[in-house]
């Protein structure tokens, strides 16, 4: 009897949500990601098939890379904002297949704050 780890859960969990969820370029899809050093975040036209803005951890405006709640919040906006100059108002969310608790909800939710619609 073989086990399945935690990450091919959120991979099968993950590969659901993506059949009911995608992004067009009206509408572009704000995907969530994270490791245990670093969040990343993107908006994705799906129908295109390109990454139109993209914030993680690992830009050089965050001086110390974690992946906490707190970091989590500071990409949210930056993301947010970096939306907002590119005329991007209203996104999908797509957790990732991860839990919306936590990391993913503080990055929802900052982003929301910021202006990002969803």
């Amino acid at each position: 009897m073989s086990t399945i780890n935690r990450k091919t859960i959120r991979q099968r969990i993950h590969k659901r949500i993506r059949r009911k969820v995608t992004g067009t370029a009206e509408r572009p899809r704000l995907a969530v990601h994270y490791s245990n050093q670093h969040i990343y975040a993107q908006v994705i036209d799906d129908s295109a098939g390109k990454t139109l803005i993209s914030a993680s951890t690992m830009d050089k405006s965050f001086e110390k890379a974690s992946a906490n709640v707190e970091s989590a919040q500071k990409v949210g906006q930056l993301l947010a904002e970096r939306a907002k100059g590119s005329n991007i108002s209203a996104v999908v969310f797509d957790r990732g297949g991860h839990l919306y608790h936590g990391k993913v909800k503080a990055l929802a939710d900052a982003a929301r704050e910021a202006g990002l619609q969803f």
